[in-house]
């Protein structure tokens, strides 16, 4: 990873995208990075388009703003690509990644011209086949970290599994569903 990375999340709400944000942020704290992770609230209902944020770095971070120019964007839901400019500001050395079905060449006429990499991970399959349930913040969550090369797989990992025991402490059952969809969509993200 370099110096620091910015990261911007586009979701609806309800799909996971500030709490995604959030357990990056958790996560990347608890590897000895420094780190942010925060939401942009407005009057979002359900459904409604959320932006999230994360920064991290090994070096403190002194900005407290907005994220204009990321060097990373997730999109959670592809319909945003429709009615939000989601590559704004995005570094070309940077990437997007989107959850879609559909193949990155019928993506690409969608971004606004944006040159750098774009990758694709179907979220929605993953989580469906993980948790029985459309969750698709733990598969773009693993997407990032595998795209950015925040932490290692393994290290992400365990540090996900602590993460999940202690948040759904009341319900375990979920614990093991959101790992296979963590491990699937590093696997799968292309």
């Amino acid at each position: 990873m370099k110096k620091h990375i910015e990261i911007r999340w586009h979701g609806r709400g309800g799909q996971g995208a500030k709490t995604a944000a959030l357990l990056l942020a958790d996560v990347a704290f608890n590897t000895g990075m420094y780190v942010q992770g925060f939401p942009e609230y407005g009057p979002e209902r359900m459904g409604a388009p959320i932006t999230a944020y994360n920064r991290i770095g090994d070096t403190p971070i002194r900005a407290h703003s907005n994220i204009y120019t990321p060097d990373f964007v997730v999109v959670v839901d592809e319909t945003l690509l429709h009615t939000v400019e989601v590559t704004k500001g995005l570094k070309p050395e940077g990437a997007i990644i989107i959850n879609t079905s559909q193949s990155k060449e019928d993506i690409i006429p969608l971004l606004n011209g944006y040159s750098g990499r774009v990758y694709t991970i179907d979220a929605r399959k993953i989580s469906i086949e993980a948790l029985g349930k459309y969750f698709p913040n733990s598969p773009m969550l693993a997407a990032v970290v595998k795209v950015a090369e925040i932490m290692n797989k393994d290290e992400f990992l365990n540090l996900m599994e602590a993460s999940y025991k202690h948040k759904f402490a009341k319900k375990p059952e979920v614990i093991e569903g959101n790992m296979n969809a963590l491990k699937k969509a590093f696997e799968e993200v292309k």
